[in-house]
């Protein structure tokens, strides 16, 4: 069983390594591989409306997302979230949880839309789950993304209508 809540400040020690691990592989986030831990933190903790941890029965942190609008001003009604996964946790539908989970706090905190913004298409796994979820390829950004392995590959910009 799997619970998600909001981030609390002593769930940083479990969160900075999972997102550390995941940003340096350059695979699947626009953040720089060696960006430092306080650029980090301000990005996933303290820039967003929201941030969520997912955590197992004993308490281990399994993933977390992060829900913020997409553009301030006349774009605040369209919300944007980053999802991560720890390796051990994949494969059991916890990214589906987290974003199910995500549409629903984005529908109470007002937001009608949620986008996603440079999902890279080299992540065949995400652009299948997003689009199994209603989310639609309502863009290609050519050779946007500096793949870590192979190297220019395209973004997508993904888009989901949020009904109440």
């Amino acid at each position: 069983m799997t619970a998600i809540r909001h981030f609390q400040p002593q769930d940083w020690a479990s969160l900075w390594p999972l997102l550390r691990s995941t940003f340096a592989t350059g695979d699947t986030y626009a953040y720089a591989p060696d960006a430092p831990e306080a650029a980090i933190h301000a990005a996933w903790v303290e820039q967003p409306l929201a941030t969520y941890v997912a955590c197992a029965d004993d308490g281990t942190l399994l993933g977390s997302y992060t829900l913020k609008p997409n553009q301030p001003g006349l774009g605040g009604h369209v919300c944007n979230c980053g999802y991560v996964v720890a390796p051990a946790a994949r494969g059991r539908g916890l990214a589906s949880a987290m974003c199910e989970h995500s549409q629903a706090e984005a529908r109470r905190l007002g937001f009608r839309a949620m986008q996603f913004n440079l999902v890279v298409s080299t992540n065949e796994g995400a652009v299948r789950l997003w689009q199994k979820l209603g989310f639609r390829i309502v863009g290609t950004l050519p050779g946007a993304f500096q793949h870590q392995r192979h190297g220019d590959v395209d973004a997508y910009v993904m888009f989901k209508p949020l009904k109440g």
